[in-house]
């Protein structure tokens, strides 16, 4: 038997790319799967593909980006198959742009898509996994982004928000039997096209159908000691994306006064500052953070 014979698994935004890798391993290793994406003509056609090799499938043209899409959606994979047993929260966009430039409608469009719709999509799918009473899994899609990176606010923001909610969610639906982890993938996609090498983008990039394999296990019963994970999947990697975590600790007795900070900070804590940013540069700010008119390059 397949690893995945008689689940319903939904992919969002995975009418091409990433999204597209997912949803086509999903199928191979058994599942029903639900191809949601609003560009309609790509998810008939990842579906047309899942038929093709003896799968099952249908496309969902459902805006994930509203609580009511999010519902439709649902409903479908229920109506389709029966119920829902996988949800792979794929879908996203971009809209770089420096912090200074940001406009408010740019934040809150990156915001919506990836945060409301992660949001909504596991909210909806993990009732109707409870009301199953079988369990499930809920795989979310951050980016190394989130521990920061140049000209997207937005977008590290709200992959930070996603791994903040995958590990609140791990630990309250335990219970119910589902398990609740992300993936930080790599691979070009349309959206992954539009920024440039050297700006977290590697020059040459892995096909993204390479994600698929983990997503496939992750979804599957012999994952069911995982949950509240993150991972680095794609080309020749796994890598577990480590939890925030408190690093060197100074303690004081008699609690830390203005005088006291002064006295030890530079000497405990300087050397103790780390890398920065999704490329993991030595940190850049040994020397100072100066304003440009005191001979600082901004």
């Amino acid at each position: 038997m397949a690893l995945l014979e008689g689940k319903s698994a939904i992919v969002t935004g995975a009418g091409g790319g990433i999204g597209r890798g997912h949803a086509l391993h999903l199928a191979a290793a058994g599942a029903s799967v639900v191809v949601n994406d609003i560009h309609a003509e790509g998810a008939a056609a990842v579906v047309a593909e899942i038929i093709a090799g003896g799968g099952k499938a249908i496309a969902s043209a459902h805006d994930i980006a509203s609580e009511d899409g999010a519902a439709g959606m649902i409903a479908a994979a229920v109506a389709a198959f029966g119920g829902v047993d996988i949800l792979v929260n794929n879908a996203g966009n971009l809209k770089d742009r420096t912090f200074l430039k940001m406009t408010g409608d740019e934040f809150d469009a990156v915001w919506r898509v990836h945060v409301k719709g992660t949001f909504w999509c596991a909210q909806q799918a993990a009732r109707q996994m409870v009301a199953q009473g079988r369990g499930g899994a809920i795989i979310n899609t951050t980016s190394a982004a989130h521990f920061g990176s140049f000209g997207q606010t937005n977008y590290a923001a709200a992959k930070g928000a996603i791994a903040s909610m995958t590990y609140t969610w791990a630990l309250e639906l335990a219970r119910y039997g589902i398990r609740v982890n992300a993936v930080s993938p790599l691979g070009m996609s349309k959206m992954s096209a539009t920024t440039k090498p050297g700006e977290g983008v590697l020059a040459v990039q892995p096909d993204p159908t390479l994600n698929g394999p983990m997503i496939v296990f992750l979804a599957s019963n012999e994952a069911d000691y995982v949950s509240g994970q993150v991972f680095g999947t794609g080309g020749d990697r796994i890598a577990l994306l480590s939890q925030p975590h408190y690093g060197k600790t100074l303690i004081r007795s008699e609690g830390w006064d203005l005088d006291a900070i002064r006295a030890h900070f530079r000497g405990q804590m300087r050397g103790a500052f780390g890398a920065l940013g999704m490329l993991g540069q030595p940190y850049p700010f040994r020397g100072g953070v100066k304003a440009p008119d005191a001979g600082g390059a901004q």
